[in-house]
């Protein structure tokens, strides 16, 4: 079984098509709605790894994880790697200097307070409109909208502007790891190179002509690659 994790402002839909494809290969695959720990109350990203771990009963899991999520699944594998048999971080980050953390909340507060009070589809229009989302089209997420308040806590709980720089933890990732990143994604390309050299049985697969969005961008290539690394 291979858990993945969707990106900020995403859906467990988005991982349809790449389900269906590892399906046909023999590989199940769950995909989790990361707003369902944000859906009641505040959760800190620090207690996610230890909260999404014990809702993993699989035998020999593999855990997969896109942007935030690739966040999110770097805490579940320190919290606990022995639990996971291998994992798929995406374009995720490790962490950003201290001195940067208090303007990054700053301005995930403010797309905090557009996804819970502004105009659905202009939040979503301006969120895609980033440069580091070019290069690809997502699935539409005008059906996200009844979660608009678990996502807006996203912003605020599980910003990188609050999370500790993992850097230095990644030596407790002792499971193999692939990690993933676009060509042309030069800054989270100096992270996964960064990551890949802490982690002890890791290996890195740059991803040519793509962006940030590689499991969307890149669909064929990322599904073979994963496959192959599911495969040795």
């Amino acid at each position: 079984m291979i858990y993945v994790l969707h990106g900020a402002v995403g859906m467990a839909a988005d991982w349809k098509d790449f389900a269906v494809a590892l399906k046909q290969d023999g590989v199940p695959v769950a995909r989790v709605d990361l707003w369902q720990f944000l859906a009641c109350c505040p959760m800190p990203i620090s207690e996610f790894g230890a909260a999404f771990n014990k809702e993993v009963h699989a035998k020999d899991p593999v855990l997969l994880g896109y942007s935030m999520g690739g966040r999110l699944a770097l805490h579940a594998l320190i919290e606990n790697s022995s639990k996971w048999s291998k994992a798929v971080i995406v374009s995720a980050h490790t962490g950003i200097a201290e001195e940067e953390r208090i303007p990054r909340q700053a301005l995930d507060a403010a797309w905090a307070a557009k996804a819970l009070k502004g105009d659905w589809c202009a939040f979503l229009n301006e969120w895609n409109a980033q440069g580091v989302l070019d290069g690809a089209t997502m699935p539409d997420r005008r059906a996200l909208q009844p979660r608009r308040e678990a996502v807006a806590r996203s912003f605020m709980d599980w910003t990188v502007g609050v999370q500790e720089d993992l850097l230095l933890q990644l030596e407790k990732v002792t499971c193999p790891v692939l990690w993933i990143v676009g060509e042309r994604d030069t800054k989270f390309l100096k992270v996964a190179e960064a990551a890949v050299e802490a982690i002890p049985n890791a290996e890195l697969l740059i991803v040519p002509e793509c962006g940030h969005r590689v499991p969307w961008e890149k669909p064929a290539e990322f599904h073979s690659a994963v496959r192959d690394f599911l495969d040795k």
